[in-house]
């Protein structure tokens, strides 16, 4: 019997409750590029990274996502999928899936590195949540201490209500 061990994670500062959000710019599915800070005071914003497209928990996740797409946009809340795939590979798995949300290629691992989710041995970020406020202020933050673990969005939905 082998046990998985899981890569560490890069040390750094992880942006907790009340911490400024770390801003970032990333190419989304749809060719965009997205600033994280241009949603500062129209929206809040759902960042969640997810560690690789074409599993089987992520691919829940965000289908999930797209279930729920009415009930985070009815809460003024923007969701930002991110992940360290390639443009191309996150296409075909949007396509492939019927994913109704755009996902952004983190593939340089910067913001990954910024919100310190980066499984440095591995090069894919760990699943990981930070719900930002319309003043770019981390509201909340969960990250899984495992990658094929995931939160429902009946939680995040929960604390998206306490932004209020």
């Amino acid at each position: 019997m082998t046990t998985a061990i899981l890569p560490t994670i890069t040390i750094g500062t992880r942006p907790r409750a009340g911490d400024a959000a770390p801003d970032f710019t990333l190419k989304n599915t749809a060719d965009q590029d997205v600033t994280l800070s241009s949603f500062r005071g129209t929206s809040n914003v759902l960042v969640a990274f997810f560690p690789m497209a074409f599993t089987s928990v992520c691919t829940a996740e965000l289908c999930a996502f797209g279930d729920d797409y009415s009930a985070f946009e009815g809460k003024d809340v923007v969701v930002l999928p991110v992940s360290t795939d390639a443009i191309p590979s996150l296409k075909a798995f949007k396509k492939q899936s019927g994913l109704k949300v755009e996902l952004l290629s983190d593939f340089k691992r910067q913001a990954s590195a910024a919100f310190d989710v980066l499984f440095a041995d591995a090069f894919f970020a760990n699943r990981a949540y930070f719900l930002i406020d319309r003043q770019g202020i981390v509201r909340w933050a969960h990250v899984e201490d495992s990658p094929g673990k995931m939160r429902e969005n009946a939680e995040i939905l929960a604390e998206v209500a306490k932004l209020g």
